[in-house]
């Protein structure tokens, strides 16, 4: 039998932990993973591609543990009720193959894409940094204002979206939790204004394009990008001259996928980036002064699933949350006899005697 979390198994862990301490809580987990770079499987990820979306699978491993993310992209969804980003992830014992965990990733997936987020802030902005602009206030919005809030303790968020709905959604959201009661919530009418006197920059929109969220005049000295919602191949946000500015360095997870799929996608094969290990292991320097600009290009990597997968898989022990599991390997008597323990004439009358 294989643990099982779904959805209501990851609510009930949120509400046992805090959404902002558990973000802040898988952070830690994805910067000692981060910090153990080669130790990891790394590869980009497989991509399916269609007319209105793309399918992914996601997979690495550290020799011990194995694990996978689907995740599918469709930002197409909402106008038929359906969610833009679905996901389920597996963790596995690398010395038998066996499946440890099945998780639900859908929910997990936002909560350590905010904790990525704030993590690589943390490393890259500067100390200083209270003020962020939120653009694009879809479903990823609240985990990434939550674990800014968390990590960095931000005094205003400056929030904007085309759609008005969508930033009314999230300040009722965020008016309603303790942590927001003395964090300015400015509504902005566009995104240029948004960014006007923000130390932060984040960048989370859906449409599967290469758009114009950001450029260069909305960019100031000293700013920090945290540019999220790029994250598959003709899928940007940032305008390419926001990448020439001077004194502008890039941060990438994996630098051959983000080659690929991330803001860097726009510019020449042998424009310079630096992998988030290599900032986390000392190996590349941080901010020289006040006045760098640093964009965090993130698309996501199967590290960071892994880590996800990971702490939830310790969190069931530690709050004590019932275990479920699901039949998804047989167990058998003799496991040479995968016919007779399954599908044979003797199981099938013991599962009949017992559901009798």
């Amino acid at each position: 039998m294989v643990d099982y979390i779904g959805v209501v198994d990851v609510a009930r862990l949120i509400a046992a932990v805090g959404p902002g301490e558990f973000i802040a809580r898988l952070a830690d987990e994805i910067l000692a993973d981060y910090r153990r770079w080669g130790d990891f499987e790394k590869s980009a990820r497989l991509a399916s591609h269609s007319a209105v979306g793309v399918i992914e699978l996601m997979p690495t491993s550290d020799g011990r543990l194995f694990s996978f993310k689907y995740v599918n992209g469709h930002p197409k969804n909402t106008a038929a009720g359906l969610l833009t980003v679905t996901a389920f992830g597996v963790l596995a014992d690398v010395a038998t193959g066996y499946p440890l965990l099945l998780s639900e990733l859908t929910v997990t997936t936002a909560l350590r894409t905010a904790a990525m987020s704030a993590l690589a802030a943390r490393w890259l902005a500067r100390a200083d940094s209270r003020v962020m602009a939120l653009i694009g206030n879809g479903a990823q919005s609240e985990f990434q204002a939550i674990g800014f809030q968390r990590m960095l303790g931000l005094r205003e968020l400056r929030l904007f979206d085309l759609d008005p709905a969508a930033t009314a959604k999230l300040e009722r959201n965020l008016r309603a939790l303790p942590e927001f009661q003395g964090v300015r919530l400015t509504r902005a009418a566009s995104a240029a204004e948004a960014c006007r006197g923000a130390d932060i920059v984040t960048t989370v929109t859906a449409d599967k394009r290469n758009a114009v969220i950001l450029t260069p005049p909305m960019v100031k000295p000293g700013m920090h990008l945290n540019a999220v919602g790029g994250d598959c191949p003709g899928k940007t946000e940032l305008h390419a001259d926001v990448l020439r500015m001077p004194d502008t360095r890039v941060v990438v997870e994996y630098e051959p996928q983000s080659r690929i799929e991330g803001e860097i996608q726009q510019m020449e094969p042998d424009y310079p980036v630096t992998e988030f290990a290599a900032v986390v292991g000392g190996a590349a320097p941080l901010r020289t002064g006040g006045r760098d600009i640093t964009i965090f290009d993130s698309v996501g990597f199967a590290l960071e699933d892994y880590s996800a997968l990971r702490f939830l898989y310790a969190l069931l022990d530690e709050n004590h949350i019932e275990r479920r599991k699901i039949d998804l390997v047989p167990a058998l008597l003799d496991p040479k006899d995968l016919f007779g323990g399954t599908i044979g004439a003797g199981a099938q009358s013991r599962r009949w005697r017992k559901s009798a």
